[in-house]
């Protein structure tokens, strides 16, 4: 800590940095001493910029690399000269060398802060950035496994029996049925008609009431397909009979 005293006498003795500033011997007093050196007047103000100066040195050279110690230093060195100073001199050159030893050490503490939190929301944004790419790369692991026809046959099964109700009776004749139309391939376009996706919707842009990337998730067209045979024949088996019968469903 800086050293600020406002008068009178300072003992050596209780005062080590600034007795060894000086090359003065200190410790203890024992319990028999009955009388210390004492500082007066000049000799405490010279002791006073000692001490100042191994305060302001440990500061700098502690001091966070981005803050400015330039003006420090020059204080410094400045009071380096306190043994030629005596009077207001002295008293003003420590003055000010204690409130630039105050500043950048401040301003030291208030930077190494900034540089914790940068610190931490860099590191908080690399764990996010981790996070979505993985979350992204495993949505991409499920749109391409959902898109293979055994994907897609166990999206439908999954559907038919949770939304609808319909078994593996129903099952079958639903995979009869998007067998023939698409052999459950998700980018399958009939050249005839235009008529898209698994459930060869007429025209493809029908699913995009399920989800814009109708062209590209198996699931997406399973969803629409399901909903429209419901809505149209009831059951997979009677939009099989109607297929069987018609060559169309």
């Amino acid at each position: 800590a800086v050293l600020a005293v406002a008068g009178g006498a300072l003992t050596v003795g209780t005062q080590p940095a600034i007795g060894e500033a000086l090359g003065m011997p200190t410790g203890t007093p024992s319990a028999s001493a009955t009388a210390e050196p004492a500082l007066r007047g000049t000799a405490l103000d010279r002791a006073q910029a000692a001490a100042t100066i191994t305060t302001a040195k440990t500061v700098m050279q502690t001091a966070n690399h981005k803050v400015d110690t330039s003006a420090l230093e020059q204080r410094v060195d400045a009071l380096s000269d306190y043994p030629d100073l005596s009077g207001a001199a002295l008293t003003n050159r420590i003055s000010t060398t204690v409130a630039s030893t105050t500043h950048v050490a401040q301003a030291s503490a208030t930077q190494d802060k900034r540089d914790v939190d940068a610190k931490a929301a860099a590191a908080a944004k690399a764990a996010a950035e981790r996070k979505a790419a993985a979350e992204a790369a495993e949505a991409a692991r499920k749109l391409a496994a959902g898109n293979t026809v055994a994907g897609a046959k166990a999206t439908a099964t999954s559907l038919a029996s949770s939304e609808y109700g319909w078994g593996a009776d129903q099952f079958q004749c639903l995979d009869n049925l998007w067998t023939k139309e698409s052999g459950w391939n998700y980018q399958a376009v009939n050249a005839n008609g235009g008529a898209t996706g698994i459930p060869q919707a007429l025209p493809g842009s029908k699913m995009a009431t399920v989800g814009s990337d109708w062209r590209t998730n198996a699931t997406t067209q399973i969803t629409w397909g399901l909903r429209y045979i419901s809505s149209a024949y009831g059951t997979p088996c009677a939009a099989w009979g109607h297929s069987q019968a018609n060559n169309f469903y």
